[in-house]
């Protein structure tokens, strides 16, 4: 079972949508995790309630979207990967620092107490400033894995870091043996 879960990225939501259907599409069961702020809040990109359905039918499963319930993915319900995609800076520094108070996080820090592996795809407007050292400081966590990821937009945003959706299942594959998918940064 694959845990994946989203954060409030909103404009990659979408293109996430379509990594989902992928690993659907190639018969993987997954567990839809979504934030507190994903699963609730409606925005320019679209109302949350439209992409929660559109979740929960795609997988055939509810979507877990509090503590209490991300807690399981510990000893009770572990999965046997989780993909956090998007994953926002806030969601990373968090991750970084050990601090669970959203469902995403508590499903990553439940999961990798399991010692299983983590694939982040992270979208930040700050990953090259207030989030660098956050990279770097999971980079060299057991079990953390990252999406190869580029800068969208470096005039208007020059701190801004997006991985590479196209690069979700490679990297995931890579992860599956250990590896982190190189380069890094596109």
């Amino acid at each position: 079972m694959i845990g994946y879960a989203f954060c409030g990225s909103f404009c990659t939501h979408e293109t996430s949508l379509s990594v989902l259907a992928e690993l659907l599409a190639r018969g993987y069961p997954v567990t839809p995790i979504f934030s507190e702020t994903a699963y609730h809040m409606d925005t320019k990109f679209g109302r949350a309630a439209d992409i929660t359905q559109k979740v929960t039918a795609m997988c055939g499963r509810d979507i877990v979207h509090t503590i209490p319930i991300a807690e399981r993915f510990g000893p009770t319900a572990p999965l046997d990967a989780l993909i956090i995609a998007p994953c926002t800076g806030n969601t990373l520094a968090k991750l970084s620092h050990g601090i669970t108070d959203t469902a995403v996080c508590m499903s990553a820090k439940a999961h990798l107490r399991q010692n299983r592996p983590l694939l982040i795809a992270l979208a930040s407007n700050d990953a090259m400033s207030a989030n660098l050292e956050n990279i770097a400081r999971l980079l060299n966590r057991k079990n953390v894995f990252f999406v190869p990821m580029r800068q969208d937009d470096p005039d208007k945003k020059p701190h801004s870091l997006v991985a590479d959706f196209s690069m979700v299942l490679p990297a995931y594959e890579a992860m599956l043996q250990g590896k982190q998918l190189r380069p890094l940064f596109l």
